[in-house]
């Protein structure tokens, strides 16, 4: 069956050229919304909950800085526990509590690449994600609540997010820019195929094999519709960008609605916590801590995300059933 000129623009050209324009919009007002630095005013909560959980400054500190530096706040941690200053407990349930700013401040990325894939789900999906973050953060002031010692918890945080260096708006938007041609490459040489690939299995049928496929092998998925295993596929074989590029096609063409794009990205993020792992967490926690505490803090962080993930996506699926 060949496919007429008018089918190829109006099903894979102008909908290929319409997302890269946004997808290059998204990245750059993304880098500068993180560049201006707006989750400052988000260390004002850090003080109470801090103080709640017990932690110790240094572990405060940290919080406040991983606003800004995920890295700069866990190597302070690091050196920290070098010094003998706070226990392999106090490390751990620090380290976890730093994924709440840390989520923030990747947040506005995150938003801003999947919305010109998904559209407006990618408010509900980032909405969920963001809501496990906060889940994670609860469990975890309730675990130094009841874990850690009272004494020497910390004070008040917010001196150090003071003493963060200020940059002019045109030092933010040359390093949005930086960013932007650093990244956008990246996102356009995965989106591209397979945008592309996902056109034509669906013109020639062979989507729907691959679906077939999918659901007899991920039988412990069978509750769900067949049809999103592909995004699930891409989600944890490649990138998150990936799945992204697989639910925008899926989504553009009306094989899938908006509930089961946001579960499909939920299931993906869920069952690529083992690749996310070993390609990402590991060779910059390994820089950081040593040997062992190094796979222990992976296990707990990916684990716990995990987790948090799962109860609100279940969630979700018996709201919106």
């Amino acid at each position: 069956m060949s496919l007429s000129p008018e089918i190829l623009w109006s099903g894979l050209g102008w909908p290929l050229i319409r997302l890269i324009l946004f997808i290059s919009l998204g990245l750059f007002v993304g880098n500068i919304v993180e560049g201006l630095r707006w989750t400052r005013a988000m260390g004002k909560v850090a003080t109470p909950l801090i103080r709640a959980g017990r932690l110790k400054d240094i572990s405060g500190a940290s919080f406040a800085l991983a606003f800004f530096s995920g890295v700069a706040a866990n190597s302070m941690l690091s050196e920290a526990y070098e010094k003998g200053e706070i226990s392999d407990r106090e490390l751990v349930v620090s380290n976890l509590f730093n994924s709440l700013p840390t989520y923030f401040l990747h947040m506005p990325t995150v938003f801003f690449i999947a919305a010109p894939f998904i559209g407006s789900v990618a408010f509900i999906y980032v909405g969920l994600t963001l809501l496990a973050a906060f889940v994670r953060t609860a469990a975890i002031v309730l675990w130094g609540r009841f874990a850690l010692p009272e004494d020497k918890v910390c004070g008040n945080v917010l001196s150090k997010l003071k003493e963060q260096e200020s940059k002019s708006f045109s030092e933010i938007l040359a390093k949005a820019l930086k960013r932007l041609k650093k990244r956008l490459p990246r996102v356009i040489y995965i989106t591209i195929p397979i945008y592309i690939v996902f056109f034509f299995l669906r013109q020639y049928g062979y989507f729907e094999a691959f679906q077939a496929y999918l659901s007899d092998h991920l039988t412990f998925l069978s509750w769900l519709n067949p049809k999103i295993f592909g995004v699930i596929a891409f989600s944890i074989a490649a990138e998150f960008t990936a799945g992204l590029a697989a639910a925008g096609a899926l989504l553009g063409a009306g094989t899938l609605e908006p509930r089961e794009i946001v579960l499909a990205l939920m299931v993906g993020n869920i069952l690529s916590t083992p690749m996310r792992a070993v390609r990402h967490q590991l060779p910059y926690y390994a820089g950081i801590f040593r040997g062992k505490m190094a796979i222990k803090l992976i296990i707990y962080n990916q684990g716990l995300r995990a987790v948090s993930l799962m109860l609100v996506g279940a969630v979700y699926f018996v709201v919106t059933m």
